[in-house]
């Protein structure tokens, strides 16, 4: 199985390729905006460069947040696009999950939000803490005993965990593992914000 994943929740925008869980090729650039701007060209230089055409892609996955509401919306609107025009199934994964990584043990992802934390916790592919918004000393309390807490928020949880790992991002490569292990859904994926957006409409409405 070849699989395109995409990320572009956080602060870059990156892609990888992975067939049968070896990576062909990953690209990720640092960004704080403009991920609409370069995430389709940086698609096209990644499978160029792998030497993969489009068609050979079995299935598509993407990061559905929590992160920015700008750059979330970027990478679900292109994933689920290509993978309409492929016929491909289009497979989300959460930020958080993304962050934590794969494998045995007791892994977490972690970002911070506005004196909040969002958290979540996983053990051996089975969610012990879902993606949530926390007060920074309940998802420190929520922390399991013995766990590795990555993403870009981790740092606080160094008192409360076996170990961390400070990342601004996921790896995508990471990401493209975790979908691929997955049955896709009836329905493409949604958004996971986890919280309403600052943005408001004219006469104070919030957006869809």
């Amino acid at each position: 199985m070849i699989v395109l994943a995409i990320d572009t929740a956080l602060t870059a925008c990156a892609a990888a390729l992975v067939r049968d869980g070896q990576t062909l090729a990953a690209m990720s650039e640092p960004m704080e905006r403009g991920h609409a701007e370069r995430l389709a060209p940086l698609v096209d230089e990644l499978m160029r460069g792998a030497g993969v055409a489009f068609a050979d892609v079995d299935r598509i996955v993407v990061t559905v947040g929590p992160g920015s509401f700008t750059g979330v919306r970027v990478g679900l609107s292109f994933a689920r696009g290509l993978a309409l025009a492929l016929g491909k199934p289009c497979v989300g994964v959460s930020t958080l999950e993304a962050l934590a990584g794969e494998g045995p043990g007791l892994r977490a992802g972690a970002i911070a939000g506005a004196g909040e934390v969002y958290f979540a916790a996983y053990r051996h592919g089975e969610t012990l803490v879902a993606p949530e918004r926390f007060a920074l000393e309940r998802a420190r309390a929520l922390a399991p005993a013995g766990v590795t807490v990555r993403g870009p928020a981790a740092e606080t949880f160094r008192d409360v965990a076996a170990a961390i790992e400070v990342r601004a991002s996921p790896d995508v490569a990471t990401l493209a593992r975790l979908g691929a292990a997955r049955e896709p859904a009836a329905h493409p994926p949604k958004p996971q914000y986890l919280r309403a957006p600052d943005a408001r409409l004219p006469g104070g409405k919030t957006p869809p």
